[in-house]
C-alpha cells in the first residue's frame, strides 16, 4: 500500500470512528445541582475520558423530558439512552426491584450500601434486562419519611385517614394503606401545589427532595418514619446497549460504578445541608415511634413477596452483616 493509500485508509477509519461517536441522552426529574444529576454528569466525564471523547452523556434535568414514568417508557423504546429514576416506578415492570423498595428492609445506610454493592444488588440490576433495561448502578435516595401540613405524625394512629401523596407504584399505595392512610399517587412535579391547596395532607421523601422542592414551605412537619430506603436506579436502554461494542459496554459500566462513589459523597453532604436549610426555614423534625409502623407491614410483605425467590432475597438481605 503506497503512502497515499495509507492516508486514505487512515482517513476512512477516522471518519468511521467519528460516525460512531455518540452523545447518550439521559433524563432526571431533579434540579441541576441535585446529587443524581451531578453524578450522571460525572459519569459522562469519566466515559468521555475513557473513550477519548467518542462517547459522552448529556443530562436533561428538571423533568425536561417528562416524569419518571414517561422516561422509563422512552428508555425502553430506545428514544432515550438512559434514565435515572427511583426504584419504585420499576416495581410493576421488574419484580425484583420490589425487594429494596420494601418498608423497613434496611437497618441503616451502611447496610443498604453493602447489600446493593454486592451480589444481591447485581441480581436485581440484571433481572431488568428481560424487560428492556440494562441496570447500571444504584444511587442513594436517603431514608424517606412522611411530611405533613396540619399536624405532626408520632405514631401510626396519626396517619389514619390522612391523604398522603405517593409515587405511582402499587406497592407504595399498599404501604400507605397499611398505615391507615389514603394513598394518593401523583407525579412528583405536582406535589407542591397539592400540599398547598389541600389536595393531599402529606407527602413522603428524603431531606434533599423535601428541601429542593420547597415542600417544607407548605408542609412544616417532617416526621422521621424512615419507612423506606428505596434506592435510585440508573437504567440504560437495552435497544441502544445492543448496538454497542463489548468494549463500549464495559466502559459504560465502569463509568457508572465510579459515579456511585461520587454520588454518595455528594449525597451525604447534601443531606446535612438540606436538614440545616429546612430547619432554618421553620420545619419541625418530629421523632416517631417506628415500632408501631413496623408492626403493620406484614400484609405488605405477604402481598408483594409471594415469589419464593423474592422471599429468599429478603432473607439474604436481613442476613447481610
Amino acid at each position: 500500500m503506497n503512502t497515499l493509500s495509507k492516508i486514505a485508509a487512515a482517513m476512512a477509519l477516522a471518519a468511521a470512528a467519528g460516525a460512531q461517536a455518540t452523545e447518550f441522552r439521559s433524563s432526571d426529574i431533579h434540579p441541576d445541582d441535585y446529587p443524581t444529576v451531578l453524578a450522571v454528569r460525572h459519569m459522562g466525564e469519566v466515559l468521555s475520558k475513557a473513550t477519548n471523547g467518542k462517547h459522552t452523556i448529556k443530562v436533561f434535568a428538571k423533568s425536561a423530558l417528562g416524569q419518571e414514568k414517561d422516561t422509563i417508557e422512552q428508555t425502553k423504546l430506545g428514544a432515550l439512552a438512559m434514565t435515572r429514576v427511583n426504584v419504585a416506578p420499576m416495581n410493576n415492570i421488574c419484580p425484583a426491584t420490589m425487594v429494596p423498595t420494601m418498608p423497613f428492609l434496611f437497618r441503616d445506610t451502611a447496610h443498604m450500601r453493602k447489600v446493593l454493592d454486592g451480589a444481591i444488588g447485581d441480581e436485581i440490576l440484571k433481572s431488568c434486562e428481560e424487560q428492556g433495561f440494562v441496570g447500571l448502578a444504584f444511587y442513594d435516595s436517603g431514608a424517606r419519611s412522611i411530611y405533613s401540613v396540619k399536624k405532626p405524625v408520632k405514631t401510626i394512629a396519626d396517619t389514619k385517614g390522612m391523604k398522603i401523596r405517593v409515587q405511582q407504584s402499587d406497592l407504595w399505595v399498599s404501604l400507605m394503606e397499611a398505615m391507615g392512610a389514603n394513598a394518593t399517587p401523583m407525579p412528583f412535579g405536582e406535589v407542591y401545589t397539592a400540599l398547598k391547596t389541600g389536595l393531599v395532607d402529606a407527602a413522603e421523601n428524603n431531606y434533599p427532595s423535601y428541601e429542593s422542592t420547597r415542600h417544607f414551605e407548605v408542609a412544616k412537619y417532617y416526621n422521621k418514619t424512615e419507612h423506606s430506603m428505596a434506592p435510585e436506579i440508573l437504567l440504560f436502554s437495552k435497544k441502544t446497549w445492543d448496538t454497542l461494542t463489548p468494549e463500549d459496554q464495559k466502559q459504560i459500566r465502569a463509568a457508572a460504578k465510579e459515579s456511585v462513589v461520587y454520588m454518595r459523597k455528594l449525597w451525604d453532604e447534601r443531606e446535612a445541608k438540606s436538614l440545616a436549610t429546612v430547619k432554618a426555614g421553620g420545619a419541625q423534625i418530629v421523632e416517631v415511634d417506628t415500632a408501631s409502623f413496623r408492626a403493620a407491614m406484614k400484609p405488605v410483605y405477604d402481598k408483594y413477596l409471594k415469589d419464593p425467590k423474592l422471599q429468599d432475597m429478603v432473607k439474604r438481605v436481613s442476613e447481610t452483616k
